[in-house]
């Protein structure tokens, strides 16, 4: 009774100090509630803030991808090998191209620096679809991973085909170069002048000091008069002399070297076992401005395809269109050539390595056009395609030569036959790992088998590149001053004509 009375005197006094409410238990959930609203409040706050932050980020991320978008035109390349593209060709969608541009290319053009794509091969018999022209879609199919190998038919049509062999015989065409049989190709590797080891070690050692030095070799190779020494002598005479530890030569280690450089077939050196031969016709067709609208649509349409910047393009070699009649061929050969301290791109030149000994082909891939189709032979074979390892003594097999298309073009492990409107993309050189040009990819020795019915045309396009990426650098440099010197010339005078040699 006592504690009713005390617990009704407490509560009568908190109702005296707080305001009237009809129930006297809900009193102390007041407090409560306003907590509850409290915490609301700063809950929303909170989340508005946040919600602001995550707007702000976002945007700055569609402003970013805006930027690299509008900064990496065609002209332009993305460092990437395409491998979204290939992802998209698993869906069914057309690959994303850059399509050419129709201006003329400006100084920044030249001096712009970039890296080199490449199309993903996936694997072989993999079909990607490709967007070359309008309202139309290419299928672009994996022939072989080593090299990097494709397939594109209808590539041209059937009017372009034509005009492209038409303009090539309204230029007219010149006996390929081709090298003699095996006995006049050995007696053309005799000295043309009867000379003693000893005559020949003195012709070379400029300073008579009884030592043969690297900079007399290298001077001996600048000069006109040197007819009696081909290049694989001097090259195989400087290996040698880099092989000793002094760095020079003295007469006894220069009998032993010249003997070798004499005889090359009897030394395990690395090359291949048949010398390049090769019958058929060719020309050269200019592609830049003023030149025929079908050639120009070609260069774009290779733009598009390889990815690569229309500068680098536009500053290769021009179109090489040959013609292979009845028992026409080449002997599997490289169309480019590995990267030498003692060799300069012949397309470089300009910015090149003048003591170096011979200037060679660099190539990074290449376009071969089927411009007509072939009643019997012609294939374009790639004997080593694909196999698990190479070893050029394996190119050699019973005494036959499998680089000898004449004989073995049926045992190439990779033959495409010729039809018109298709063309062959492969790359000549593998990745650096770091977007360049790295090393000559061994695998992507061809030739062509012998013509049995019909006659044969085809184009070649070739995207030079130095595996030197600063030699290229100053090569485009170089490009740029010469149209700054020359601007008030046409275009055509920074051509290949110029700047190039047809090689």
């Amino acid at each position: 009774m006592e504690a009713a009375q005390e617990y009704l005197k407490e509560q009568n006094e908190f109702d005296d100090n707080d305001e009237p409410s009809s129930l006297p238990y809900n009193s102390p959930f007041r407090s409560t509630r306003l907590h509850i609203q409290r915490s609301n409040v700063c809950s929303r706050a909170y989340f508005v803030v946040v919600m602001v932050f995550f707007h702000v980020y976002i945007l700055n991320v569609i402003a970013l991808l805006l930027y690299v978008h509008y900064n990496n035109g065609p002209g332009d390349l993305v460092s990437g090998d395409g491998g979204s593209s290939a992802a998209d060709s698993d869906n069914g969608k057309s690959l994303p191209h850059p399509a050419p541009s129709s201006r003329e290319l400006h100084v920044e053009d030249y001096s712009q620096s970039f890296s080199l794509p490449r199309i993903e091969g996936i694997r072989v018999g993999h079909v990607q679809r490709v967007s070359l022209v309008p309202d139309k879609t290419h299928e672009m199919k994996t022939l072989s991973l080593k090299p990097l190998l494709f397939e594109i038919p209808g590539f041209l049509s059937e009017e372009e085909c034509r005009v492209v062999v038409q303009l090539a015989q309204l230029k007219g065409l010149m006996d390929s170069q081709a090298t003699a049989s095996s006995q006049e190709q050995e007696e053309s590797n005799q000295p043309l002048l009867s000379l003693s080891t000893e005559e020949v070690f003195s012709l070379l050692d400029l300073n008579q000091d009884g030592l043969l030095q690297k900079q007399e070799i290298v001077s001996h190779s600048h000069s006109q008069d040197g007819t009696w020494l081909s290049p694989d002598n001097l090259r195989q005479i400087l290996t040698g002399l880099e092989s000793c530890p002094t760095g020079m030569l003295t007469l006894g280690d220069f009998r032993h070297v010249y003997d070798v450089s004499q005889h090359p077939g009897q030394e395990k050196s690395g090359k291949l076992h048949s010398q390049f031969k090769q019958r058929s016709k060719h020309t050269w067709l200019f592609q830049g401005p003023g030149s025929h609208h079908v050639l120009r649509t070609l260069r774009n349409r290779v733009t598009s395809l390889t990815r690569l910047p229309s500068a680098l393009v536009e500053l290769s070699e021009p179109l090489q269109v040959i013609r292979y009649e009845h028992g026409d061929f080449s002997n599997s050969h490289y169309d480019s050539s590995p990267s030498n301290s003692e060799t300069t791109c012949a397309h470089t030149r300009l910015a090149g390595n003048t003591s170096a000994l011979t200037e060679v082909p660099c190539r990074y891939l290449t376009v071969l056009f089927y411009l007509t189709s072939v009643e019997e032979g012609g294939e374009v074979t790639f004997p080593v395609a694909d196999n698990r390892t190479y070893e050029e003594q394996a190119l050699v097999q019973d005494g036959v030569d499998l680089t000898d298309t004449q004989e073995t073009c049926s045992r190439g492990n990779l033959r495409i036959k010729p039809t018109a409107g298709t063309v062959l993309l492969w790359y000549n050189h593998l990745s650096d790992g770091r977007g360049w040009m790295g090393e000559l990819d061994e695998y992507s020795l061809h030739g062509d088998c012998p013509v049995r019915r019909g006659v044969k045309w085809v184009a070649n396009s070739w995207i030079n590149v130095d595996p030197d990426y600063q030699q290229q650098a100053r090569y485009q440099r170089v490009v740029a001053q010469r149209h700054q010197a020359k601007s008030g010339m046409d275009y055509q005078s920074l051509s290949h004509s110029d700047l190039h040699q047809d090689l």
